[in-house]
């Protein structure tokens, strides 16, 4: 039977300032702040406006009397989403939700169709997305200093430290302080899978600047991710796309989003299982390991 209008949302996702996933919210409170867009075909969707529009994008498209669930992948690496059915009445997916699904660097995927059993026919789907391939294997790797190890350069937050580094994305992570406008190097190679550049100022006033930094994801051969934020405006000097070398130079350090100063934050990431999670590394810096704290 043919389906009414239905109501998507795309509930916390992404990257807020490079550093925090905003935690997943309840699909009616999305609904709530929601922006009317015209679907596909006689399809009315709702999707409200949140950062995850730019990871992914969350389609119904007409089929017959059925409708078919798009995820495209906006990202130059994998993107692991969750989909959840609610408010569902007089429907039936196929396959059922809810469900997960690894879509592939910039691919449109159909991940399931919806079909009204009955004539009070209403449904509503939420979507979470999550960087990364959750069965990635993480290989035993010594990171490059991500600046140039003659530079004006202090260790300054490291791991578990407690203004910042106190959460799971950000546990395993480093400050490097530096002045704005340090050269950033790739402390290893990969492909730019993510990048935001457009950010112009910072501050330490958390609900205003956590996601406002100006960042790079790098996606690594072993399918961790190398995150370089609180970048300069405009000093992203590579492509979503590009594949990058170990010390090539990749970006502008700055003071963008939740920052005390002007730094440099560097961390490995990995999809935890629908959840993105920092893990420990290690650093050689000019007098060998960095003297980081253990796990």
């Amino acid at each position: 039977m043919r389906l009414p209008p239905a109501l998507l949302t795309l509930a916390a996702v992404g990257i807020a300032g490079a550093l925090y996933l905003n935690p997943p919210a309840a699909p009616r409170d999305h609904a709530a702040r929601v922006d009317a867009r015209v679907g596909a075909g006689s399809i009315r969707s709702t999707i409200a406006p949140t950062e995850a529009d730019s990871l992914a994008e969350l389609e119904l498209v007409p089929n017959g009397d059925a409708t078919d669930i798009y995820v495209s992948n906006r990202l130059a690496g994998p993107v692991q989403v969750e989909l959840r059915a609610f408010d569902a009445v007089d429907v039936r997916f196929l396959p059922e939700l809810p469900l997960r699904q690894l879509i592939a660097a910039r691919t449109r995927v159909l991940v399931s169709r919806v079909d009204g059993t009955g004539p009070g026919a209403y449904y509503g789907v939420n979507m979470i997305i999550v960087p990364g391939d959750p069965k990635a294997r993480v290989d035993e790797v010594s990171y490059a200093l991500p600046v140039d190890e003659n530079s004006d350069w202090q260790l300054g937050q490291d791991f578990h430290g407690g203004f910042s580094h106190n959460d799971v994305q950000n546990r395993y992570a480093v400050d490097l302080i530096v002045p704005v406008g340090t050269p950033v190097l790739a402390a290893r190679g990969g492909i730019v899978m993510q990048a935001e550049n457009g950010f112009d100022r910072g501050g330490t006033n958390r609900e205003k600047y956590v996601d406002r930094a100006n960042f790079i994801r790098i996606l690594h051969d072993d399918g961790s991710m190398g995150l370089y934020a609180h970048l300069q405006e405009n000093g992203v000097l590579v492509r979503v796309g590009e594949r990058v070398e170990l010390g090539q130079l990749i970006a502008y350090s700055g003071n963008t989003g939740y920052s005390s100063g002007p730094h440099l934050h560097f961390s490995v990431q990995v999809n935890g299982g629908m959840t993105l999670a920092s893990i420990p590394f290690r650093m050689v810096g000019p007098q060998g390991y960095l003297p980081l704290p253990g796990r």
